[in-house]
C-alpha cells in the first residue's frame, strides 16, 4: 500500500489540495468572506493597538489621580470594547461561514473523483489508499477549518508584530551596560530580548514536539482501522452469531485497539514534554517584560502608564513571536492530515489514470464482440489464454468452470471495471447492460429506493413493482415500500436475491449477466426466476454462472473454462498459475451425450 510519508510535505502538492476552490465557479463568493475575515481579523489588531494606547492614558490618570481624564478612558473603554465584542463574534461567524462553503465544494468534489471512473473500486482492488470514508469526512474537514485559522492566525500574528514593534521600539529605550571596562548600548532593547525570547522558545518546541507529526499520521489510520471493523462486525452480524465468531471478533478488535493504546501513550509522552516547554515559556513571558522593563521605572526614566504599555506591547510582539509554539500540536495535527489527504488525491489520480490492459469500446453491430481478451490479475498473474467469442440478441448462455478460474473476472471485464489484462470488448451502442452479482447491493433507506437502485426512488410505479414483487414471491413486502431501513441486513439471502430480479424485470435490459445470481434459492424458486426472466425478456441475451446443472435446461450454449496447462503465456512472465480457455458447446447437444 502507498502512503505520503508523515513527516515529509511536498507543498506543491499541499497547494494542489487547497487552490482548486479559490479558481471554482465559488471563487468570488469565497473570495468576498475572506476578505471581510481577514479585514475583521486586521480590525481587531488595529483594536488591540488602540487598547495598548488607552491603557497606558489610563495608568497616566491614575498615577496623577486625575479623576476627568480617568473618567474619559473609561467612556473610551466602553465604545472600544463593544466595537471590539462585534467584530470578533462576526469574524468567527464568517470564518465558520467560509469553512463549511469551502468543505462542502471539497467534499463534492472529492467524491465526484473518487466515484468517477470506478477509482473507489481500483483503489479497493489494488490497495493503494486506506480507509477513504475518513479522508473525506474526516481530513477535508481538518484541512478546511485549521488552514483558514492558522493561516488567519498567522496573518494576525504578523500584522500585530509590524504594529507593536513600532511601539515597543519607541517606548522601551536604551540599555546601557559595562562588560569588561567596555560600555555597551542596546537600543530598543525589549524588542531584542522579545525576538530572543520566541527564538528559544520556538527552537525547543520544535525538538520536543517533532515526533507528534508521525504519531498524529499513525493514531488517525489506527481510529479509523478500529472504526471499520466495529462496521463489519455490524455488517456481517448474522455470520459472526451463526460462527460463535464473538472471541474471535474480539481478539481482532483488541488487537486493533491496542495500536490505538500504544500509539496514544506515545502521543501523551511527547506532549507531556511539549507542555513542560510550552508551559514554562507561556508562565515565564508574563513575568519576564515586567523584569526587564522595572529598572527604568524605577530610574524614574518611564511613568507608570508607559511601563504598562511597554508589557503589553512586549507580550504582544512575544505573543507574535510565538506562533509557532502555540500553534505546534494543531500544525502537527493539521500536517498529518494533509499528508493523509496528499496520498489519497496521488492514489485517486493514479486510479483514474491507471492504463487500461482491456479496451471497451461501443459498435453499431447489436452484439457483444470480444477479441482476443486475456484476464490478469492485479499482481499481474495471468488467468487466461487470449479469448474471442461473440454474444447475440437473445442468446442463453451458461458459463461453468472450477472455482478461480476467472468467470466473474471475465463478467467485471465485460462491464469496463476491470482492466488487467489485454484485448477488447465492444458492446452495442444502444443495449443496455445489467449485471447481477450473487450479493446485490441494497441501500440502506426505503424499499422503493433499493428496488430501482441506481434509479431514482420514483423512477417506476408502485403498480408495476407490486407486480414483479408478485411474481417474485416477495408479496409480503408490498406494504412496506416506504419503510426505511437497512434491506441487506433485514432480508435473508434468499430475498435479497429475488429482490435483485425484480429489479431486472423493472429495468428490462437487453443483456443480462447473472453471477450467481439464484445461489441462496432452493431449485424450484431458481427454476421459476429462470423461467420467469425467460418469458418477461424473451429477446435478451442472458449469460448465467451457476454450479447447479438444473439451470442447464434454460440456456442453449454452454461456456466451460478449462485449465490448458501452466508455463509463460504471450505477455507475462511465467507466473506458476494454471490458464484457462473457453469451450463453448451446445447444450442440447451436451444433454444428447
Amino acid at each position: 500500500m502507498t502512503e505520503q510519508h508523515p513527516e515529509r510535505t511536498d507543498w506543491r502538492a499541499v497547494w494542489q489540495l487547497i487552490k482548486p476552490y479559490w479558481v471554482s465557479e465559488e471563487k468570488w463568493k469565497a473570495l468576498g468572506l475572506l476578505a471581510a475575515v481577514i479585514g475583521l481579523a486586521l480590525g481587531m489588531v488595529y483594536l488591540n493597538v488602540l487598547f495598548n494606547t488607552w491603557s497606558r492614558d489610563s495608568f497616566n490618570a491614575l498615577e496623577s489621580k486625575n479623576y476627568a481624564a480617568f473618567k474619559e478612558q473609561l467612556w473610551r473603554f466602553s465604545y472600544l470594547a463593544f466595537i471590539y465584542i462585534t467584530v470578533a463574534i462576526y469574524r468567527v461567524y464568517l470564518r465558520q461561514s467560509l469553512e463549511m462553503r469551502w468543505r462542502a465544494w471539497l467534499t463534492r468534489h472529492y467524491m465526484g473523483e473518487w466515484l468517477a471512473n470506478q477509482a473507489y473500486y481500483r483503489i479497493e482492488q489494488s490497495r493503494i489508499a486506506d480507509n477513504p470514508d475518513q479522508r473525506i469526512a474526516e481530513d477535508l474537514n481538518m484541512l478546511t477549518t485549521e488552514t483558514l485559522m492558522l493561516s488567519l492566525e498567522l496573518l494576525s500574528s504578523v500584522v500585530t508584530l509590524v504594529s507593536f514593534i513600532g511601539i515597543l521600539w519607541s517606548v522601551s529605550g536604551p540599555l546601557a551596560f559595562a562588560l569588561a571596562g567596555t560600555e555597551f548600548t542596546i537600543p530598543a532593547y525589549m524588542v531584542w530580548f522579545a525576538i530572543a525570547y520566541a527564538a528559544v522558545g520556538s527552537g525547543m518546541v520544535w525538538l520536543v514536539g517533532r515526533p507528534l507529526v508521525r504519531q498524529n499520521f499513525h493514531q488517525q489510520r489506527y481510529e479509523a482501522n478500529f472504526r471499520f471493523g466495529l462496521i463489519r462486525i455490524r455488517e456481517n452480524a448474522e455470520a459472526v452469531a451463526l460462527y460463535r465468531g464473538e472471541a474471535q471478533e474480539q481478539a481482532h478488535l483488541d488487537g486493533r485497539f491496542e495500536q490505538i493504546r500504544a500509539n496514544w501513550w506515545r502521543i501523551m509522552r511527547t506532549t507531556k514534554q511539549l507542555n513542560v516547554v510550552s508551559t514554562f515559556y507561556a508562565q515565564f513571558a508574563i513575568i519576564f517584560p515586567m523584569l526587564v522593563a522595572a529598572p527604568r521605572y524605577f530610574s524614574g526614566a518611564i511613568t507608570l502608564g508607559v511601563y504598562s504599555q511597554i508589557g503589553d506591547a512586549f507580550s504582544q510582539v512575544q505573543d507574535a513571536l510565538s506562533w509557532f509554539v502555540t500553534a505546534f500540536n494543531r500544525l502537527a495535527e493539521w500536517k498529518a492530515s494533509v499528508n493523509r489527504l496528499a496520498g489519497f488525491h496521488a492514489a485517486v489520480a493514479l486510479a483514474r489514470s491507471q492504463e487500461r490492459g482491456i479496451t471497451v469500446e461501443r459498435n453499431n453491430v447489436g452484439a457483444i464482440l470480444a477479441d482476443r481478451v486475456q484476464l490478469h490479475l492485479p499482481n499481474g498473474q495471468s488467468l487466461t489464454r487470449p479469448l474471442s467469442f461473440e454474444i447475440h440478441r437473445g442468446q442463453r448462455i451458461l458459463v461453468e468452470g472450477p472455482s478461480g478460474c476467472g468467470k466473474s473476472t471475465l463478467f467485471r471485464a465485460i462491464a469496463g471495471i476491470w482492466p488487467y489484462g489485454a484485448g477488447t470488448v465492444e458492446l452495442p451502442q444502444e443495449a443496455r447492460l445489467l449485471f447481477v452479482p450473487q450479493k446485490s447491493y441494497l441501500p440502506i433507506g426505503t424499499l422503493r429506493a433499493a428496488i430501482a437502485y441506481p434509479a431514482a426512488d420514483h423512477a417506476y410505479r408502485d403498480l408495476a413493482i407490486a407486480h414483479y414483487l408478485d411474481l417474485c414471491r416477495l408479496s409480503h413486502l408490498k406494504d412496506h415500500l416506504d419503510m426505511a431501513d437497512n434491506w441487506s441486513q433485514r432480508l435473508s439471502p434468499g430475498e435479497q436475491q429475488r429482490l435483485a430480479f425484480v429489479r431486472v424485470l423493472l429495468t428490462r435490459p437487453g443483456i443480462v449477466f447473472l453471477d450467481e445470481a439464484t445461489s441462496a434459492l432452493d431449485p424450484e424458486s431458481e427454476a421459476w426466476l429462470y423461467e420467469l426472466v425467460s418469458r418477461e425478456l424473451p429477446d435478451a441475451a442472458i449469460i448465467s454462472i451457476a454450479h447447479r446443472e438444473a439451470v442447464a435446461s434454460f440456456h442453449d450454449l454452454r461456456w466451460r473454462f478449462v485449465h490448458e496447462g501452466w508455463g509463460r503465456d504471450d505477455t507475462a512472465t511465467d507466473t506458476g498459475m494454471p490458464r484457462y480457455a473457453i469451450r463453448a458447446t451446445a447444450i442440447a447437444a451436451t444433454a444428447t451425450a
